[in-house]
């Protein structure tokens, strides 16, 4: 309204949400564990204590804890002597995200193949420069396990996915190698449609791995790179583009 030639507004003002509590303190012992501050291995003061030295609820410090805990960061033992002893996060935790992630959201196998497509190639390259003879071995025998399997469908696919992961593992890089991980269901369902189901592809499929695994052993990065890359688009091209719930792969064919 006009007051003496003036308006007048009226100022509105958002309400102010302040965080709450267990909030604040999983913010701040989360923040102090992946800075290193609280080490690996170590024990937290007991609940009591944390109350005391807060001044938060008991119901507060407990729901922080439970947060941490969530996270990976923390392993709770209960009982009398128990405690709440500090982790780190490990590969579990990006798996076990990246899969529910994959899973959750119905994603295609033309968005599983492109992964692959991007990262496989470059892990068959860090392969061949950083594998060391244990993992080279492990490579080996997934690849003898291939042959060996040739004539049983599934003990094939699972052999596959077996290679796939020691050559991802050889890589050295752990973030590459939990992606890879967690689209492993999507690797099954790949190598398991009706298209794929043919001793001849079997067999090429036998014999590309072979190069492949040729190239790590004599850390040819150029050599392994190119074959896997040419390997998975081979593959891709028998793959339907259906969702990976459309195809009746049991989720324990890819954890073996």
């Amino acid at each position: 309204m006009p007051v003496d030639n003036f308006t007048v507004k009226r100022v509105v003002v958002d309400k102010v949400l302040a965080p709450k509590p267990y909030d604040l303190l999983a913010d701040q012992l989360r923040e102090s564990i992946l800075l290193g501050d609280i080490a690996e291995g170590e024990v937290l003061p007991p609940e009591r204590e944390l109350v005391e030295q807060t001044g938060l609820t008991r119901g507060s410090v407990r729901e922080a804890l439970k947060q941490l805990a969530s996270e990976g960061l923390l392993r709770t033992k209960p009982g009398r002597f128990g405690g709440n002893t500090v982790t780190l996060p490990g590969r579990d935790v990006v798996t076990n995200s990246l899969s529910q992630f994959v899973r959750g959201r119905r994603m295609s196998l033309r968005e599983l193949n492109e992964t692959r497509e991007v990262l496989e190639p470059a892990m068959a390259r860090l392969a061949a420069e950083y594998r060391s003879d244990g993992e080279l071995s492990r490579i080996k025998a997934a690849h003898q396990e291939l042959i060996d399997s040739a004539a049983d469908f599934h003990r094939f696919s699972r052999a596959n996915i077996t290679w796939h992961r020691a050559v991802a593992h050889a890589s050295g890089n752990e973030l590459l190698s939990a992606v890879l991980e967690a689209i492993s269901y999507g690797v099954a369902v790949s190598t398991t449609v009706d298209r794929y189901d043919d001793e001849a592809t079997r067999r090429q499929v036998i014999r590309v791995h072979g190069k492949i695994t040729e190239a790590i052993d004599d850390r040819d990065g150029d050599a392994a790179e190119r074959l896997m890359s040419h390997h998975l688009g081979a593959t891709h091209a028998r793959a339907t583009d259906a969702e990976i719930t459309d195809v009746p792969l049991s989720e324990d064919d890819t954890n073996e």
